[in-house]
């Protein structure tokens, strides 16, 4: 069985005075404040929302 890829997700730009859906992208994302980092499993749903607000966020692999 094939382990998924996991992305490390890191908020580099504040949400603040962003479109409320960019917001609840971030969220969605489990991210709560700058420089916080998660990692979450690369799926198409997820890779949607990071599209989305790329160019709040920095995108490696875990």
């Amino acid at each position: 069985m094939a382990k998924n890829k996991q992305l490390k997700l890191t908020l580099v730009r504040s949400t603040a005075g962003r479109l409320a859906k960019h917001k609840a992208c971030v969220a969605g994302l489990g991210l709560r404040r700058m420089h916080h980092s998660v990692v979450v499993e690369d799926t198409p749903e997820n890779r949607g929302m990071i599209n989305k607000v790329s160019y709040l966020l920095s995108v490696e692999e875990a």
